[in-house]
């Protein structure tokens, strides 16, 4: 049997109710989860496959799952508002977020951003996350070493307008207030053709920030945002769910440049016609 697929001391399994109430829990010898459908043993978990279904001492069942990274991000213990997994797997193909990259992250906030970036990283990069609120720091420490992914990030208690002290990183995201008034310091830490990425909940907001970029050096802009629908997965009656999550915050993404080589204004693409983009569309296929 392939280790990977047993449930070893110390790891972090998902246990799933048939009532779909959801559990994260960290496995060790001799533990106890207390549900309200009863009590599960942790020494009926350990050293069994993952994937299969076990029974609490009250005969309910529960699945015994390896979590998602979007299950570890949901669980997060949390003070402040964290980014949607459905805005952080998108932050990660944007900004080319891979394993060796040094990535800039303010604020850190709760630690949702951080904890992706970390697993993408790994094992040889690097996350370094300023954030000013030292409460809210060692939350975010707390919350990367429940998950093991803490030796990837060095956090930093630090206002930002001050610069940052990495230079030539490879991507840098602001989740801050006026992310415009930074510009100037993520520019100095960004590599030529670095990765710029960040998000505001309201559009006055991205205003400020899209005009604000092309001065500090900054192009190839780009706004956009995601809404998902779930579906309830019931197939006699597929249909989706009462409620989705719709509007959690704008995506703004550009990249470093060097003005003084550039010769036209590089500022957002022209947008293509409704006739013309269906014409593309067909040609595709």
């Amino acid at each position: 049997m392939n280790i990977a697929n047993v449930a070893q001391e110390g790891d972090l399994v998902l246990l799933i109710a048939k009532d779909y109430k959801r559990f994260l829990v960290r496995l060790h010898a001799g533990g106890e989860l207390q549900t309200h459908r009863g009590v599960l043993r942790h020494d009926d978990l350990l050293d069994r496959p993952l994937g299969r279904e076990v029974l609490s001492h009250l005969g309910y069942p529960f699945l015994v799952l390896e979590p998602s990274l979007h299950d570890l991000i949901h669980d997060i213990k949390r003070t402040t508002q964290i980014m949607y997994p459905k805005d952080i797997g998108y932050v990660l193909l944007k900004m080319n977020i891979a394993s060796g990259r040094l990535v800039i992250e303010a604020g850190t906030g709760s630690g949702g951003l951080t904890l992706a970036l970390a697993r993408a990283v790994a094992p040889n990069g690097r996350v370094y996350s300023y954030e000013i609120r030292p409460d809210v720091v060692r939350l975010a420490a707390k919350n990367l070493e429940r998950v093991g992914l803490r030796e990837f990030v060095e956090l930093k208690e630090r206002d930002i307008a001050t610069g940052f002290d990495e230079h030539d990183v490879d991507a840098l995201f602001l989740d801050v207030r006026r992310p415009w008034n930074y510009l100037s310091q993520a520019a100095a830490a960004l590599k030529g053709s670095g990765f710029f990425g960040s998000i505001v909940p309201t559009t006055n907001q991205v205003v400020q920030l899209i005009q604000a970029l092309p001065d500090a050096g900054f192009s190839a802009i780009e706004v956009e945002e995601l809404l998902l629908r779930p579906y309830k997965a019931i197939a006699a009656r597929l249909r989706p769910m009462d409620r989705m999550v719709a509007h959690t915050g704008y995506l703004i993404f550009a990249r470093r440049i060097d003005r003084r080589s550039t010769t036209v204004d590089w500022g957002a693409p022209p947008q293509r016609p409704a006739h013309e983009a269906r014409a593309r569309e067909e040609t595709a296929r």
